[in-house]
């Protein structure tokens, strides 16, 4: 297992967190990485778009004018596709680009985005979030303490799992814009992953994480294991 420094959200230490080495520190398989956010991707798209072919378009029932005798060349309809206004040959229709990826594939790719961000240092732990009311200023601090805000730097992207219960942390960083991600433990994705810098959890919802990506068997032998820090002060 990999250990891991959990922090409070004043950025002190507040003891450490043990990370299963077979969610954050294998070998991603960047061949089922790529299948996964492609196919993540594809099943964004709308699909709605839409264009009419010769025979959708109105008018051009009768011919322009006569077969022979008008030295031009013959047409049938107005409403062909090199005549201005026509029809389009070949356009694209209505269409769903889903495209299929099985549980094991997008398991996989999850662990091989988590393990990217851990060989990177890019993981941090929280013990718990403490908001005493939504305030997004004092969501902008607690960023700060835990240095995701540098000061006259593009702040990075960062990306909270939080559980539906911390709705005050939730109410508090959801105003921050593109550069902060809020995410549901369920909803945790090998896309969102990658996209943003920093992947920041609370003790729970890396409980969940653990407890989702490892088999009901052997859940127990590899959940997290948390050591109380024991330094003098205030870990708050």
């Amino acid at each position: 297992m990999t250990s891991l420094t959990m922090k409070t959200q004043t950025g002190g230490d507040a003891g450490s967190v043990e990370l299963p080495e077979a969610i954050f520190g294998t070998e991603p398989n960047m061949a089922v990485l790529h299948q996964v956010v492609t196919a993540q991707l594809a099943a964004a798209r709308a699909g709605t778009h839409s264009t009419k072919t010769r025979a959708e378009v109105r008018g051009g029932g009768a011919k322009p004018w006569r077969q022979k005798g008008t030295g031009r060349a013959r047409q049938g309809s107005i409403r062909a596709p090199h005549w201005r206004g026509g029809g389009v040959a070949h356009g694209p229709k209505p269409r769903s680009y889903k495209q299929r990826t099985p549980k094991k594939m997008v398991r996989l790719a999850l662990i091989g985005a988590l393990s990217d961000r851990a060989s990177e240092s890019r993981v941090m732990v929280l013990d718990q979030w403490r908001f005493d009311a939504p305030k997004t200023k004092d969501a902008l601090t607690a960023l700060g303490a835990l240095g995701l805000r540098p000061t006259g730097e593009r702040p990075p992207r960062v990306l909270l799992v939080l559980d539906r219960d911390e709705q005050t942390a939730w109410k508090s960083f959801r105003n921050l814009g593109e550069r902060v991600q809020i995410i549901l433990p369920e909803e945790l994705n090998a896309y969102d992953v990658l996209v943003n810098d920093w992947l920041v959890f609370s003790a729970p919802t890396l409980e969940v994480i653990v407890s989702r990506l490892t088999d009901s068997a052997s859940s127990r032998a590899t959940s997290i294991d948390v050591v109380d820090a024991n330094a003098g002060g205030d870990a708050s």
